[in-house]
Order: C-alpha cells, then sequence, then structure tokens
C-alpha cells in the first residue's frame, strides 16, 4: 500500500527539506470558508492537510482548537460534512495528502465499515484518532489499514522505550511527535529535548517523524525542521482563524488571506531548516 502521504514524504527525502504539515478545523468558521482555506494551503506551502474533525467534548485540545470545534458545530458542521470538504477539495487538487484527525466517537457513531469506505472514496489518506490506544486496534487501525489508510499514533515525552514499539506497531504513514505534556496550544517544548526525543524515535522506525503542539512562527518551524521530517502547525493556524473573524465570528474578506499569509511564512521557515542545519 502507497498513499499519497507516502508518495509526499518520499519526494521531500529527496528533495531534502522536511513537510509542512498544516491542522485547521473542518467547518470553521462555516464550511464554504473551510473550504476556501483548505484549497489556499497548498499554494501557500503546507505539503499534508490535517483536517479537523469537529467533536463536542474533545479533551487533548486547548481552548483555541475547542472553540473552533464549537463554532464548526453551531455552524451544522457534522462527520458528513467534513468528509464532504475532504471530496469537494479533491475535485482540484489530487496530490496534497489529507489527514482526518480528531477523536473516535463520531466515527463510532457514524459506523466504522461506513467510515472507511466513505473517507476513502472521498480522498482522505491517513486518521489521526488521539484517543484509541494500540491495545484498541481492532477497533479501527487495523480495518483502516485495510481499506488503504495510513494510521498515525502519537508519541509524547512520556513514551518510554517499554511503550514505544507498542505505538509504533500498525502505525503508517508517519508518526506525530506530541512535543510535550498537556493540551494543544501550550508553549513550544525545549528543541534540544524534541532533537533527543526524535533521535531515540528514529532508532525504533523508518517512518518520517512529524514533530507539533506549540509551533507557532516561522523560527519555531525552522529550528524544528532541522532534525524533524515534518513540523506540524494546528493551533496558531487555528488562532489566526479567530482573529479574522468579525464580531458575531463570521468570516471577513480577511479570513482566507491571512492564513494563507501566516502559513506561507511557516513554509519559509520549514524550507530553510536543511540549510540551517548544515551551516
Amino acid at each position: 500500500m502507497t498513499t499519497r502521504i507516502d508518495t509526499k514524504f518520499a519526494s521531500l527525502k529527496a528533495e531534502g527539506r522536511p513537510a509542512l504539515v498544516t491542522y485547521f478545523m473542518g467547518g470553521d468558521p462555516d464550511y464554504a470558508t473551510s473550504l476556501a482555506i483548505m484549497k489556499a494551503l497548498p499554494g501557500a506551502g503546507s505539503d499534508v492537510i490535517e483536517l479537523g474533525m469537529a467533536f463536542s467534548d474533545p479533551m487533548a485540545d486547548g481552548p483555541a482548537i475547542q472553540l473552533a470545534g464549537q463554532r464548526a458545530l453551531k455552524a451544522g458542521q457534522s462527520l458528513v460534512r467534513t468528509l464532504d470538504l475532504a471530496r469537494d477539495f479533491r475535485k482540484e487538487d489530487d496530490t496534497t495528502p489529507i489527514v482526518l484527525m480528531g477523536y473516535y466517537n463520531p466515527i463510532y457513531i457514524y459506523g466504522v465499515e461506513r467510515f472507511l469506505v466513505d473517507a476513502k472514496a472521498a480522498g482522505v489518506d491517513g486518521l489521526i484518532v488521539v484517543d484509541l490506544p494500540p491495545e484498541m486496534d481492532d477497533e479501527l487501525c487495523i480495518p483502516a489499514m485495510a481499506a488503504g489508510l495510513n494510521f498515525i499514533r502519537l508519541a509524547t515525552p512520556t513514551t518510554d522505550a517499554k511503550r514505544l514499539p507498542a505505538v509504533l506497531h500498525n502505525t503508517s504513514g508517519f508518526v506525530y511527535y506530541v512535543s510535550m505534556n498537556g493540551i494543544t496550544g501550550s508553549a513550544i517544548a525545549d528543541t534540544t529535548k524534541i532533537e533527543a526525543a526524535v533521535r531515540r524515535i528514529k532508532q525504533h522506525t523508518d517512518l518520517p517523524i512529524c514533530v507539533g503542539f506549540g509551533v507557532k512562527t516561522a523560527e519555531h518551524a525552522r529550528v524544528i525542521g532541522q532534525y524533524a521530517d515534518g513540523v506540524v502547525v494546528g493551533t496558531a493556524i487555528v488562532n489566526q482563524i479567530a482573529l479574522s473573524l468579525d464580531a458575531e465570528n463570521r468570516a471577513t474578506a480577511d479570513t482566507v488571506q491571512s492564513v494563507a499569509t501566516m502559513v506561507r511564512g511557516l513554509a519559509t521557515g520549514v524550507r530553510a531548516a536543511r540549510l540551517a542545519a548544515a551551516e
């Protein structure tokens, strides 16, 4: 099985640079604006798109992403409409990888078999389901891989040598290293500790290692990109969307462009990473 994720990371490895992985909440602040943001991301420099699945009880998310989910749900976002976003995006872009990120409850309610068929048909390439541990691989991970989707697992600073093999087992696409304990949007962790963690994980897998949680600026992206295979940015983008909205949380004429401008800056940082490492 080779997915768009595998193809993208192979291409970037040959190019000699890390990936910029961008997250936003599907349906925030409304469907049309969300789709326009998604369409703008590749042109602004995003290599992989993480599409958030709105959920009413996002226990691992910080305030910014929680509020984004609330805005999306208020605007009528559902898992069906999130899959529609992927499908509509694919009408114009058949190469940029799409990873659905969220929680298991909406998938369980939707029905696992139906969800996997519909996700694959919509052009989704991978899943990050933050509340499904390896012990529950039969629930979604193994069926997802059988359906041709990557199942991407999270590793954290508390994932020790005893736990890491279980985390990496059945993982595909890439490994998402959460750079600190806590919720999304926390301050960036000590970069020397992140570097050591990436090196440790690489001793156990050939998969690309992407680092996220706390990356807010082009400089953060540049520093982390020196040793990671990908830099994940989520909360900063979600915050930019929120800042662009009017007092009624409606999109403005600046919403899409402001996000694209931020992503261009982050992409510049990522592309400068290996140049900095070579100096």
